[in-house]
């Protein structure tokens, strides 16, 4: 290219960051800074605009007299959300505001499109999802957001670091999805001419780990699930899982608890929080309640005493006849415990039907050793005394396989695993986009997911369409 100056410029380093140049800000000092030229003020021989970088902005002055012709006129015609690098002398202007006088500048990016409006900003809600990079640009909140949600992940690394637990990664790739019952996405590989499953947890890995002499391992993970997507639900999604060996559930209560109140007191200060119009109560201990005593207590009818499908008929409930007893309860409970559960509350010992890879109560087999925790009506985190005897665990996955169909593949090696013998452990699985939601105030999982699985642009015929769906998910 010859002739004027590319609008894409090249390398500006080194640079400060504006938050250090404000921080504390000293009168006369030169400093070098780059970012978006959010506002542009001109008025006539000077113009004003704010430089926005990551940690923060600061305004900037321009004058004439100083700039030259040519290069003042350059800025004057520049466009908010322009990227520029600045060179200039710290100064605070008449009205107090502190601010950095510019002797030189590069446009080091030109904006083809326009932001949107700044009074109003980008409040359609597909728009923000579908165009997260716009919605970052004008919407400081959401950046917020997302800089909280790396927090969190990385001061529950540092949790459990302390804690002698280690990192490790398992296959998002797996021959048979295991360690939930869930609908796999599936991929093929073309060398091995074999179908793959995206992993719908990473459990069973994990506890071969536990297996191979690892006492103390936890994974961040990426899941996939072929299923709904709502407001508490994407189709792929982060949970931590970790297993400690020589532990039991009650062992995984006091990491819970412990792990998310000090979140809650690192990220504002007080062991209480504001959902929604709820304030939420983290002070430990957390309430317990087990899952029967909780379905008695807010339907009235003791579940324990009759079958499953007996007990739903007095609540109202009727059920295909193959629908299962861990079905039944599953919908029964939702409906009418969850919702409830606003502070942070441990459910314990599911019914075995409902748990086949927990442990078996050893004064009643037909319970185990399980808990959920919910916060706000939300499951948040599941977590076993894990069944580690090779032959309960074998007929567990058999009677799993002949409820929900021959579709259900048993994982012969991790049965293979177990008979190696695995210890006495504990499990833990916390959702973190759900955690993340409790912590930052968000209402629905896409707010706390950069990039949400959206449904293709081309179905949307018309705005009151893509409100509707909106809502829906």
């Amino acid at each position: 290219m010859t002739g004027a100056k590319s609008p894409y410029g090249a390398r500006f380093l080194p640079i400060e960051s504006i938050t250090s140049i404000r921080e504390p800000f000293q009168e006369g000092r030169k400093v070098r800074a780059a970012g978006r030229l959010m506002i542009l003020r001109v008025m006539g021989k000077s113009a004003f605009g704010d430089l926005k970088d990551q940690s923060a902005r600061i305004q900037i002055y321009a004058k004439k007299d100083e700039l030259g012709d040519e290069t003042y006129n350059h800025f004057k015609s520049l466009t908010a959300g322009d990227i520029l690098g600045v060179e200039g002398e710290l100064f605070f202007s008449k009205s107090g505001e502190p601010t950095i006088r510019i002797v030189r500048f590069e446009l080091l990016s030109k904006i083809v499109r326009s932001l949107p409006e700044k009074w109003h900003g980008l409040k359609d809600v597909e728009t923000r999802y579908r165009q997260r990079y716009v919605d970052l640009i004008v919407n400081d909140d959401v950046r917020r957001t997302f800089e909280l949600r790396s927090r969190i992940l990385r001061d529950i690394r540092c949790f459990l670091d302390q804690r002698g637990f280690m990192e490790v990664e398992t296959p998002m790739m797996q021959s048979i999805p295991g360690g939930a019952l869930a609908r796999p996405f599936v991929t093929h590989h073309n060398t091995l001419d074999m179908d793959l499953y995206l992993r719908v947890a990473p459990e069973l890995y994990l506890k071969r780990l536990l297996v191979g002499g690892f006492e103390k391992v936890y994974e961040v993970n990426r899941n996939f699930r072929n299923e709904g997507v709502s407001t508490r639900h994407n189709p792929e999604f982060t949970m931590l899982e970790l297993y400690q060996a020589y532990a039991d559930y009650h062992d995984m209560m006091d990491i819970t608890e412990e792990m998310i109140t000090g979140l809650v007191q690192a990220l504002h200060g007080r062991d209480e929080i504001a959902y929604g119009e709820k304030t939420l109560h983290f002070r430990r201990p957390w309430k317990r309640i087990r899952f029967y005593e909780a379905l008695k207590e807010k339907t009235g009818v003791d579940f324990q005493t009759m079958s499953a499908r007996e007990a739903a008929g007095r609540l109202g409930y009727t059920f295909g006849p193959g629908a299962a007893d861990v079905d039944i309860l599953d919908q029964i409970f939702g409906d009418k415990v969850e919702a409830a559960l606003a502070d942070p509350t441990f459910i314990l010992d599911y019914p075995a039907s409902m748990s086949p890879l927990a442990k078996a109560r050893e004064d009643n087999p037909a319970l185990t050793y399980r808990f959920e925790l919910f916060i706000s009506g939300m499951e948040l985190a599941n977590a076993f005394s894990e069944l580690n005897d090779p032959h309960d665990q074998r007929r567990r996955f058999a009677e799993q396989k002949a409820a929900i169909g021959d579709h259900k593949e048993i994982d012969e090696d991790f049965l293979t695993a177990l008979e190696y013998a695995m210890p006495p452990a504990g499990g833990l699985g916390i959702g973190i986009d759900r955690l993340v939601m409790i912590l930052t105030n968000q209402t629905s999982i896409r707010d706390v997911v950069l990039f949400p699985q959206m449904r293709p642009e081309k179905k949307k015929e018309n705005s009151a369409l893509a409100e509707e769906d909106a809502h829906e998910i």
